[in-house]
């Protein structure tokens, strides 16, 4: 099976004062144009692996679809960079809505930076499992141990599925966005509740990034680097777990640190 995530390409490095010719490892990218009901719909920049788990995710994340039942056909064009995308019943609210800002009266005043799908489908998270801390890290070793790509390039994230057990699936994209997404697409095509579950994250917390897990229903949220003070907030806001800096045996737990037995 040939490698999507990586491309061969020669390089010249310099190093100490020398140089030569070496074949490095580069990140793939590709523009995907997503086709809903024969609508163009968004325009997606990602690596072109696990499509159809991220078109899944994406249509969800944006309010679309709830199942991956609500999908009557989903059909790739790797070769063109299309995707079309047919729903069972037509939605009513469309591409208007689509990254729209939406301002709104909720008690958490983080919300006000909210777009309008994101106040329509990002779930407050009400799950109680809880995570050892000594669990917290593992699971954080065993995502950079997987993270093969990224060692070969720096130019990727990688996003992981995780029970307190270990990692359920890995999905790797050069849009941190784009990575939860093939995470919540997969969760969808395999009913898998999110729940009890933990996303491992190789990227900084933003807001975006919160959002994402909020969408995908996990009540736990792990980095190997640093918040936002949005994301923070949105994280209090939504129940959501926030560790970061994961690194050498260490962590800080900024926000509902009740779910971390020390």
């Amino acid at each position: 099976m040939d490698n999507k995530v990586t491309t061969g390409w020669r390089v010249i490095r310099f190093n100490g004062g020398q140089h030569e010719e070496q074949d490095d490892e580069i990140a793939t990218e590709m523009p995907l144009t997503v086709r809903l009901d024969g609508e163009e719909f968004a325009t997606i920049v990602c690596t072109p692996s696990d499509l159809q788990d991220m078109i899944v995710g994406f249509l969800a994340s944006e309010g679309v679809i709830r199942t991956f039942g609500e999908l009557k056909s989903l059909t790739l064009d790797e070769d063109r960079g299309y995707a079309y995308a047919e729903l069972h019943i037509k939605q009513s609210t469309g591409k208007e809505f689509h990254s729209k800002r939406f301002i709104g009266s909720c008690c958490g005043k983080s919300r006000q930076f909210y777009f309008h799908n994101d106040a329509r489908t990002a779930k407050t998270i009400m799950s109680r499992h809880p995570l050892a801390a000594e669990q917290c890290l593992e699971l954080m070793r065993l995502l950079q141990e997987s993270s093969t790509d990224f060692h070969q390039t720096g130019g990727v994230h990688n996003a992981a599925l995780c029970t307190s057990d270990g990692i359920i699936a890995v999905r790797t994209d050069i849009g941190r966005h784009n990575a939860l997404d093939k995470i919540y697409g997969h969760c969808l095509q395999n009913r898998i509740p999110a729940g009890d579950k933990i996303i491992a994250f190789s990227g900084r917390l933003s807001s975006e990034v919160v959002l994402k897990v909020a969408k995908i229903g996990c009540g736990i949220l792990l980095s190997k680097s640093a918040p936002t003070d949005l994301a923070l907030k949105l994280a209090e806001d939504l129940g959501i777990t926030c560790a970061g800096f994961i690194r050498r045996g260490s962590m800080n737990v900024y926000t509902h640190p009740e779910r971390i037995r020390s």
